[in-house]
């Protein structure tokens, strides 16, 4: 049994949402800037580091040599020190799920947006002109999809892509129907109309899809990326995109993010660029972080599991 209970150091910005539904018995320490969290978590047991800038939230870290738990609202936590958390034995919960459901929401949109041509009704309609025709003939019905990764957001994605009657595939390590393995994959990309990325930050998936998997694709193929930007090899796509090698891209992250506004990308009518929108377009991200590790927080103290778990040594 615990002697005394565990000191929490909690950024404000869950402040209002996490509050009101502590335990009364905790020491909880809140902050809003780095110079705040540096001081509030040094002899914290419990961390909630979510701010702003990135590079606050991993100093935090480092300062935080007491730490046993960390949580995150967000799901790729790439720009924490790995080796920090392995060697400290942290036990890291992150924000996976949390944005599942407007992040799949958001892949069928875009396969939508590019089969009906709804960019160019857009704009039509800012000109006031009335089309006669469709500017978009592809249906979703019958069509097939590759979707590599299958965490949170793709097994949300399936479904809802199911559902308008696209025919799925898989890539994961666990064969099965339907199902391609991560050595299967690159050799059948010339089957799918969309390829779809929702796969983790890692070394592993750093520029999988480069020069020769873009042009393993069908030439009206469009690719939808939901995952990181440095999943593409994005010179690599600019330039099937500027020979119209592939049908199109749905970019909701891009490298570097903000894309700069010179950038080639802005300029090409086969590229959507949705400006790492996908996930903030809800309104429950921070109802459902609170919620989640009030959850956690009580399994905590009772010695019971937390969840979902990061592993560091994975990267996800």
């Amino acid at each position: 049994m615990r002697s005394s209970p565990p000191i929490l150091a909690v950024s404000g910005l869950i402040r209002p949402l996490l509050e009101p539904q502590l335990p009364g018995d905790l020491e909880v320490r809140w902050f809003l800037s780095k110079e705040e969290a540096l001081e509030a978590v040094a002899d914290a047991e419990i961390g909630w580091f979510d701010m702003n800038e990135k590079d606050a939230m991993a100093e935090t870290l480092i300062a935080a040599k007491k730490l046993k738990w960390l949580n995150s609202i967000y799901a790729g936590l790439d720009f924490l020190d790995m080796d920090v958390l392995i060697e400290r034995g942290i036990t890291v919960t992150n924000g996976a799920g949390i944005n599942a459901i407007t992040i799949a929401e958001y892949v069928v949109m875009g396969m939508l947006t590019i089969a009906k041509g709804y960019r160019e009704v857009v704009r039509a309609q800012e000109r006031r002109e009335w089309l006669m025709d469709s500017p978009g003939k592809r249906e979703l019905y019958d069509s097939r999809a590759l979707l590599l990764g299958y965490g949170a957001i793709g097994q949300l994605i399936k479904p809802r892509l199911e559902a308008f009657g696209v025919d799925v595939t898989v890539v994961r390590r666990t064969p099965g129907a339907g199902v391609l393995t991560p050595a299967e994959w690159r050799a059948r990309l010339g089957e799918f109309d969309w390829v779809i990325l929702a796969v983790p930050a890692t070394p592993e998936t750093d520029n999988m899809i480069g020069e020769a998997e873009l042009a393993a694709m069908k030439s009206d193929a469009v690719l939808v990326n939901i995952a990181r930007g440095a999943v593409i090899d994005q010179p690599a796509l600019v330039a099937a995109l500027e020979k119209k090698a592939i049908g199109g891209a749905f970019l909701d992250v891009t490298t570097p993010e903000p894309l700069p506004a010179d950038d080639v990308l802005w300029t090409l009518d086969n590229a959507h660029v949705t400006m790492h929108l996908s996930g903030r377009a809800q309104e429950k991200m921070f109802l459902r972080s609170a919620e989640r590790f009030l959850d956690n927080l009580a399994k905590y103290r009772r010695g019971q599991p937390v969840a979902p778990v990061f592993d560091p040594a994975r990267g996800y």
